[in-house]
């Protein structure tokens, strides 16, 4: 069983001054497990907060009889060195029930049950280890009281982690440090069309089974493959510069996105990882996303555990998972974030004239979406050492651009533009450091020992 030290601290905004009496207004709270945010508003929960009553005799705090505690609002007079109070209070069953209704029913998972062997040179599952959770409510009570008497708005939920029931009938795979659940990638495409969720299932099962060598360095585009016709795909929405158009593999950002939560929230080093090019719902929180586009975006990292990792990919219910198999050590990591800023506004609709399409005729090549830059803190603790890792992401803001069908004698003319090659725009994105960061953020961020 591992236990996730949950930790009160790290706030993105702290209070001049918390408040502290019962018509106080309460920020919302921001209640996080790895890179799941849930946020609570106190003050949309009136049940959180009751009136405790204080009753003193000469100083001293006692048990009033029942002919002084009565109902309504109205106290009898007092018997001389009898004192009455009445103060707001937390009520902290109120605040268990609020979360495990809110958060807890989210998160909580009973652990799986797998075998595993090898059939020749495949790996074959049956059954899935996915890692159980389950939510401390009573302890996340505490830290919400806690967080509110001191005015801090982010909390780190307590969550227990529970091994899978796991049986490896393979020798070879004992040897080589499969034993135990390291790490589960996770996101969620539910709403996705017929195409993407296809996709999506056949990139998934190119992963399945795949074993990656302790000290090694893995790379999703070289275990992927081709991505075509030819090998399982069908057309469906893909960024392509400034468009966005159907292309085969469509949706593989899914998969790619799946792939870096699970290694990046356990801390292996990220050796290689990009954002897309404008924020897409599928992958939020915001910059927790990592595009590929073979063969110039690829996710790589660096398998520095103490044995081989294997990955087990499954769907279901429209959440994707990819679960790293292996041998832990002790390092400890956790992930804080989005800290966003420069947020842009979504610029002025777009028309372009194309003979790409029939004339006469029109579609949609980009949606509105608003811009922003997000920032990621990595907190690594390993052999009794502590390091800070930051991961910004920059997202364009898009128009809702609109491709009408002409002729070739209607096409209107245009400046040339110079041509920017995929690979160019790609180091690009990952050499600079995206300006207008606050220089306090790191300070914002930094985690109090």
């Amino acid at each position: 069983m591992n236990v996730r030290v949950s930790i009160l601290g790290l706030a993105f905004v702290l209070f001049l001054a918390a408040p502290h009496d019962a018509h106080a207004a309460y920020a919302p709270l921001t209640i996080r497990y790895e890179h799941f945010l849930f946020e609570l508003d106190p003050d949309d929960y009136p049940a959180w907060r009751y009136a405790e009553e204080h009753w003193t005799y000469n100083g001293e705090y006692f048990l009033p009889p029942a002919s002084l505690r009565i109902d309504g609002n109205t106290i009898p007079p007092l018997p001389d060195g009898v004192s009455h109070s009445s103060f707001s209070a937390w009520d902290k069953g109120a605040i268990q029930a609020t979360i495990d209704r809110n958060i807890a029913g989210v998160l909580n998972r009973d652990p799986g049950a797998v075998t595993i062997r090898k059939e020749g040179d495949a790996v074959v599952f049956e059954g899935v280890g996915l890692l159980g959770r389950h939510v401390d409510l009573a302890e996340a009570a505490n830290l919400v009281v806690e967080a509110m008497r001191l005015g801090i708005t982010d909390i780190s939920l307590p969550v227990t982690e529970i091994q899978p029931q796991l049986n490896i009938q393979d020798t070879e795979l004992s040897q080589r440090g499969i034993r135990e659940v390291v790490a589960v990638g996770e996101s969620d495409y539910r709403g996705s069309p017929a195409s993407r969720q296809h996709n999506i299932a056949t990139g998934l099962e190119k992963f399945n089974g795949h074993i990656i060598p302790q000290g090694s360095l893995f790379s999703f585009n070289e275990v992927l493959g081709p991505v075509n016709a030819s090998t399982g795909y069908k057309k469906e929405l893909v960024i392509q510069g400034d468009k966005t158009l159907p292309d085969y593999g469509g949706g593989l950002c899914q998969v790619s996105t799946t792939a870096y939560r699970g290694v990046w929230e356990y801390g292996f080093p990220i050796t290689k990882r990009i954002n897309h090019s404008y924020s897409v719902r599928y992958y939020f929180p915001e910059g927790t996303d990592a595009t590929i586009y073979p063969p110039y975006k690829d996710v790589q990292f660096l398998n520095d555990s103490p044995g081989d990792l294997l990955i087990q990919t499954y769907a279901d219910d429209g959440r994707a998972y990819f679960i790293y198999y292996g041998t832990r050590d002790a390092r400890d990591a956790e992930v804080i974030g989005p800290y966003v800023w420069d947020k842009r506004s979504v610029p002025a609709d777009k028309v372009e004239y194309t003979t790409d399409i029939p004339p006469g005729t029109s579609r949609k090549v980009g949606e509105r979406v608003p811009g922003l830059r997000a920032g990621w803190l990595r907190v690594l603790r390993k052999g009794g050492e502590e390091e800070l890792e930051q991961t910004y992401s920059l997202y364009e803001a898009r128009p809702r651009f609109t491709q009408i069908g002409v002729t070739e004698s209607e096409l209107p003319s245009q400046p040339k533009e110079e041509a920017v090659s995929e690979e160019s725009e790609v180091t690009q994105q990952v050499e600079s450091t995206p300006s207008g960061r606050p220089d306090s953020w790191m300070t914002r961020w930094r985690r109090p020992r």
